[in-house]
């Protein structure tokens, strides 16, 4: 079992003394699916990369500015967010802590 709020505590903890200001670590990878979770503090960013098969951003603390060519999508704590397919950046408007869900075997069986 997963203790959530330790966990955010951790990876913000270890963000705030990055000299990128970034933290991150797998939670949990079972066939397809990964899930990680992810610490940015205030005015840091993942540079724009391409999006995964599919994919949600679950904010557990603070916010989130999802930046794309079809547009910006602003999340805080408690929103839970489907990415589109396109390139996209992720900014922390203040300090924060996500979960990235992935799916990254769209069309494969994953159990016989």
């Amino acid at each position: 079992m997963i203790d959530i709020a330790e966990l955010a505590d951790q990876h913000l903890d270890a963000a705030r003394t990055d000299p990128h200001g970034r933290s991150a670590g797998v939670v949990a990878h079972d066939g397809e699916l990964r899930q990680t979770v992810i610490a940015l503090t205030a005015g840091s960013s993942l540079g724009e990369h391409n999006s995964p098969n599919a994919a949600t951003l679950q904010v557990w603390r603070g916010r989130v500015r999802v930046e794309s060519p079809a547009g910006d999508v602003e999340a805080s704590a408690g929103h839970l967010w489907v990415l589109t397919h396109e390139r996209h950046s992720v900014h922390a408007v203040e300090d924060s802590v996500f979960l990235l869900t992935t799916l990254t075997g769209v069309g494969r069986s994953s159990h016989g």
